[in-house]
């Protein structure tokens, strides 16, 4: 089964996080089931030290699943091996109606830039055909859809229209 995978890249503080937020609330309010992936560029560890879990890790775990009624949590410690790449990722997810995927900028899957004028960042998308649009708080001549950042329907719809959802 093909994964329908979009992303949304952009320099820090542009509104990546924000807006993949407002867009998994957008498409789960249209009945559509979306998981995400989300690239950090630090060693981001989603357990806290002294616990069970964080203890197993510690000891040299390579692997620990942290299951409740709740949620289920799979932790992998890395230990040399190189980072999975983005399709690996995407292997080891559930099947879902979409993906969206938070940076991954060198990646080749289609995207959307987020973008805050006032960030003062050059734009990903005039050197990257794959940034299908832009996401803006500021008009922008571009050769390519321009769309305000605030207006998640809108941008839903887009990503939705390109991927035939």
């Amino acid at each position: 089964m093909a994964v329908t995978l979009w992303g949304i890249v952009g320099w820090k503080n542009n509104g990546k996080t924000g807006l993949v937020e407002r867009l998994v609330a957008e498409f789960t309010a249209r009945g559509l089931t979306v998981s995400t992936i989300k690239h950090a560029h630090h060693a981001a560890d989603v357990d806290t030290p002294g616990t069970d879990s964080h203890r197993h890790r510690q000891a040299g775990a390579s692997e620990v699943i942290l299951a409740s009624g709740a949620r289920v949590a799979i932790m992998q410690e890395l230990r040399d091996a190189p980072e999975p790449t983005l399709e690996e990722l995407v292997s080891r997810l559930s099947p879902v109606d979409l993906v969206l995927v938070e940076g991954f900028k060198a990646e080749r899957h289609p995207k959307i830039e987020a973008h805050r004028a006032e960030a003062g960042k050059p734009l990903i998308a005039r050197d990257d055909p794959t940034v299908r649009a832009v996401a803006s708080n500021t008009d922008l001549d571009l050769d390519r859809p321009v769309l305000s950042l605030d207006d998640t329907a809108r941008i839903a719809d887009f990503i939705a229209q390109e991927l035939d959802l």
